[in-house]
């Protein structure tokens, strides 16, 4: 069995936060942020790998290379530095690749970079010039126990290729301050041990996240992580045990409560997109230019119909990990471009464990369908003026039965039987403005295959946008799309991502079609009706994607956690939330209803 070969910065990594380690390392999921692209921007020349020195009589090309070496490389004089150096050591089973090494002989010096300061935690030291425009007096600087560790897993490769290494450097980039490491037999001890730490925890579980530790807030992957969001589940289920003395449980508000990314949806008749440069380039039939997005702002793209997306810009985004949903004309979902990003096995192999107990799938199940209902009956008893009182108590009836569902069958009768009355009462959502479409819609009942009126097809819409988007949701928290709870398995069905849609669906689409036909949004005019139902118009689609997109910006507060994000963020939220369930790190399921 191949050994396995751990980076070198990643194990440092584990001095930070084990946690951190463990997605990084093995699960290999890696999010940007400010900080990460101030350090890229700070490594860039390093980042170049130094030319390679010819032997003796290279050839002219050989001779061209020798000419592109940095003066400090040619000086026989003076150290040669070399940027971007790859080690690899099968017996400590580690790989590196150093910033900077400075070679002389058989001596080599590592320099890290780093983009921020030195800790200054101890005494004080008149700084120097070099490391600041204004001197005066400040604590003596140190290294970072994660960097110092990553600088002593760089020593111990250097020395295993048979160099000696009498010192190493750190440059704090903030303070361009270039720092000394003492490299001593302490050094390599603390390496070692990291390197074991670190391997002990690759072999376990994922470690637990770290309790109200003040670092959370500057990673970039807490909205992976969710660190209080998974200790405020754990430990409100211990004070509710009796466990754990009563103390502020409610989570810090680190979530950005919406991207700044584009979602792009495209649905004109033979436009194509394409990518050039740093650019994804919409143009019409005839090349001229409808569009241009910046590649690094795009979160997702959904084509409709005959949009052209070439291959070229299918790689681009993928290599960016921008999911593209195909839809038809109608608006059904027909497939996805999967990027092949970071998968945890562990979540998948948990999913499968999980939900193949009847009684856990069912707790899942549980739990989707009452918050679909809460939402509903919610709904109702904001938008509908005329609602009776009877309908209200049936609603929060059924609510209380799919509590107390003891098998899947009578869950999915009491979701049923819900889903009956709401429907039943549905076009009482609707205005004076929209009595024509909300009395078709009466006389047809809830509809799909195909939908007979214009309420019905902007219901369908929604549902396979939704779709989208919690499929999207689930790849992004290693889930399987396939393999769901409430809604059985079958082939091409994403019958998870349809679980989690649920408390979603009166909450995104039935509240889109309820405004936008009340606001004028949408009039019978933007729909074609033929023998195969009723269809969206171009310019129907148009008010739609303006009322959704809308909707899915508007930023709610969760009721456990009490801080607001936008319903696509939510959607985010709740699936990393399924998995770090299935994983048992949570021992609940709390999804988002509104009062």
């Amino acid at each position: 069995m191949e050994q396995e070969l751990w980076p070198a910065r990643g194990v440092a990594e584990h001095a930070y936060c084990p946690r951190l380690f463990y997605y990084m390392t093995v699960e290999g999921v890696f999010v940007p942020n400010a900080d990460t692209e101030q350090g890229a921007g700070v490594h860039r020349r390093v980042d170049r790998p130094s030319a390679v020195v010819p032997e003796a009589g290279a050839d002219r090309r050989g001779r061209k290379a020798v000419e592109k070496l940095e003066e400090t490389e040619i000086d026989p004089d003076r150290p040669r530095s070399v940027r971007s150096l790859a080690l690899t050591s099968e017996r400590l089973g580690l790989t590196a690749t150093l910033d900077l090494a400075e070679i002389n002989g058989a001596k080599a010096v590592p320099v890290e970079y780093r983009k921020g300061r030195p800790n200054r935690s101890g005494g004080t030291a008149e700084p120097t010039d070099e490391m600041l425009e204004e001197p005066r007096l400040l604590p003596a600087p140190e290294p970072w126990p994660t960097d110092r560790v990553q600088v002593g897993l760089q020593v111990l490769l250097l020395e295993e290729a048979g160099y000696s290494v009498p010192e190493a450097y750190i440059y704090y980039a903030a303070e361009r301050l270039r720092l000394r490491v003492r490299v001593d037999d302490a050094l390599r001890r603390d390496a070692l041990a990291e390197l074991e730490a670190a391997r002990r925890t690759a072999e376990g579980p994922r470690p637990p996240p770290l309790v109200n530790d003040p670092r959370c807030p500057r990673c970039s992957l807490q909205p992976v992580c969710l660190p209080d969001e998974i200790n405020q589940q754990r430990l409100t289920a211990q004070a509710e045990d009796g466990r754990l003395a009563d103390e502020q449980l409610t989570p810090r508000k680190l979530w950005p409560p919406r991207d700044d990314g584009i979602h792009v949806v495209l649905q004109r008749e033979g436009v194509r997109v394409g990518v050039r440069g740093q650019s994804v380039r919409v143009t019409d039939r005839n090349g001229e230019m409808v569009r241009e997005f910046p590649l690094a702002t795009i979160e997702s793209l959904a084509v409709l119909g005959g949009v052209q997306v070439s291959t070229q810009a299918l790689s681009v985004l993928a290599e960016q990990e921008v999911p593209v949903a195909f839809l038809s004309g109608a608006g059904r979902l027909v497939a996805m471009m999967d990027p092949l990003g970071p998968t945890s096995a562990a979540v998948r192999a948990a999913q499968v464990r999980v939900l193949d107990r009847p009684e856990k799938a069912l707790e899942l199940a549980r739990a989707v369908t009452v918050a679909k209902i809460a939402n509903q009956r919610t709904l109702l008893m904001r938008n509908h003026p005329g609602l009776p009182a009877r309908v209200a108590a049936d609603m929060q009836e059924s609510v209380s039965a799919a509590e107390r569902a003891a098998t899947m069958a009578e869950l999915r009768g009491h979701e049923g039987n819900a889903a009956a009355i709401y429907f039943a009462h549905f076009a009482g959502m609707f205005k004076e403005v929209a009595t024509g479409v909300a009395g078709r819609f009466d006389a047809n009942g809830r509809q799909r295959r195909p939908p007979p009126d214009p309420i019905n097809s902007v219901l369908s819409f929604g549902y396979s946008m939704l779709t989208h988007e919690c499929t999207a949701a689930c790849r992004l928290a290693s889930l399987e799309p396939t393999l769901g709870a409430l809604h059985a398995t079958r082939p091409g069905r994403p019958a998870l991502a349809l679980d989690l849609m649920e408390p979603f669906r009166p909450l995104i689409a039935d509240s889109v079609a309820v405004s936008a036909f009340n606001r004028g949004e949408l009039t019978e005019g933007h729909f074609l009706e033929t023998a195969a139902g009723c269809a969206l118009t171009d310019a129907g689609r148009k008010g739609f994607f303006s009322a959704y997109g809308r909707r899915m910006d508007t930023e709610v507060t969760h009721p456990v956690f009490e801080y607001r994000l936008s319903y696509r963020r939510m959607l985010m939220l709740h699936a990393r939330l399924v998995a770090a369930w299935l994983l048992g790190e949570v021992p609940t399921l709390a999804f988002l209803t509104t009062r």
